[in-house]
């Protein structure tokens, strides 16, 4: 078996990384998770891949998409995967 596409940058009890959380388990996608360091200055590994330091962070290399910010992922998601739900494919 594969590794997953996407791996979700996120903290433990972060609202906005359960938000894509959900979302991903919405569209039953699989992923993995990287717990990353909560100080925010420590988040090198992070600020590496998109430039920020803030999470949740997602890198899918399906489609070599790599963005933060739960709202831009969320509608990421939705326009990428939604119709794969919807359509039954």
């Amino acid at each position: 078996m594969s590794d997953p596409a996407i791996t979700l940058y996120r903290l433990q009890a972060c609202p906005f990384c359960e938000r894509v959380v959900r979302k991903l388990e919405a569209y039953d996608i699989d992923y993995r998770s990287r717990f990353v360091e909560p100080m925010h200055s420590d988040r090198d590994a992070v600020a590496r891949l998109t430039g920020k330091r803030s999470v949740p962070a997602i890198v899918d290399e399906s489609t070599g998409v790599t963005m933060s910010e739960s709202g831009n992922i969320v509608e990421y998601l939705d326009a990428t995967y939604g119709e794969r739900s919807k359509g039954g494919a």
